[in-house]
């Protein structure tokens, strides 16, 4: 995989018209985050724990729609010491829940040259439907190497075999697909799964460790050489949760133990300086982390044409 390659429009369909690569050096190793889409959601979903009218004063502060906006949904892709490594897999087809504008991480991989056989391991996150979608497009699993290594928490594998939503607030219809979804997943892919307990080092340079909060098994990715570090955070930062991290997601399933993880996260990367990506912040999302007391602020970078 060439990523500075990748890094260019060519090969882009006509109907691209906004950026969906965006390529990163993390010292001797290479990153471009991908563009799944974006999931049209209410935006309850972002504090349903929060005073309504407070939540509505946040959303107009920040030039954002009353009732539902769209979220970014951005997966990774790493090469490290020969290995390819996908962190996350995006929706894939979409479930009946009218999202019709992500499950694009296929096509967008194609359009930048890298085919899916060259993918060595895949690293989830966590196995909510728009983390692992992706390989359970039709004709994908065909296409990909018959001993790919997926590497997931064990915790997060377990947790699946009998989900608990009873903390989590979602639109009707998730949970449903949600767990129809990691059900699929679980058995299609059973023979390619690598778990871990808290940590595991899946390509040198790129660790993976397990936080919980959002899904029991929630986990981020650093990728670290030559100084210089990278932090995957998933679901456990939101757009949201630089000024409000106490705000309840409503797709997190341990929404208390989720805000603790976050705020640890956050003061990590703000003491680090290092550069963090989420699945859900604005693409590229890539960024940084300032805090000042008990508010963090997010740092956006200056994108390197």
């Amino acid at each position: 995989m060439n990523v500075h390659n990748a890094s260019q429009l060519v090969g882009s369909k006509p109907e691209e018209l906004v950026p969906s690569r965006y390529a990163v050096r993390v010292g001797e190793i290479d990153v471009l985050v991908v563009s799944d889409g974006v999931l049209p959601l209410p935006t309850q979903m972002l504090g349903h724990n929060a005073d309504p009218a407070v939540r509505a004063a946040w959303l107009h502060d920040m030039f954002l729609p009353a009732d539902a906006f769209d979220w970014a949904l951005n997966v990774v892709m790493v090469r490290s010491g020969g290995q390819t490594v996908l962190i996350d897999a995006g929706l894939g087809s979409d479930p009946d829940l009218h999202l019709p504008r992500a499950g694009q991480t296929v096509k967008r991989l194609e359009a930048a040259g890298i085919d899916l056989s060259s993918v060595t391991d895949v690293v989830l996150t966590h196995m909510h439907m728009d983390h692992v979608g992706g390989l359970l497009v039709d004709g994908v699993k065909e296409r990909l190497r018959p001993d790919l290594r997926i590497h997931v928490a064990a915790a997060e594998v377990k947790f699946w075999e009998a989900p608990d939503f009873s903390h989590t607030n979602m639109p009707q219809g998730f949970p449903d697909a949600l767990r129809a979804t990691a059900k699929r997943f679980a058995s299609e892919y059973r023979d390619n799964l690598r778990t871990f307990d808290e940590e595991h080092e899946v390509a040198p340079g790129v660790v993976v460790r397990r936080t919980g909060g959002h899904t029991p098994g929630h986990s981020v990715v650093r990728v670290a050489s030559g100084g210089e570090a990278l932090t995957f955070a998933g679901d456990a930062v939101f757009a949201v949760g630089f000024d409000q991290p106490d705000w309840h997601n409503g797709f997190e399933h341990d929404p208390e133990e989720a805000a603790r993880v976050r705020v640890r996260l956050l003061r990590e990367l703000a003491k680090t300086g290092e550069m963090l990506v989420a699945t859900h912040l604005p693409f590229p999302s890539v960024g940084r982390v300032a805090v000042d007391g008990d508010v963090f602020r997010w740092v956006p970078a200056f994108w390197d044409y």
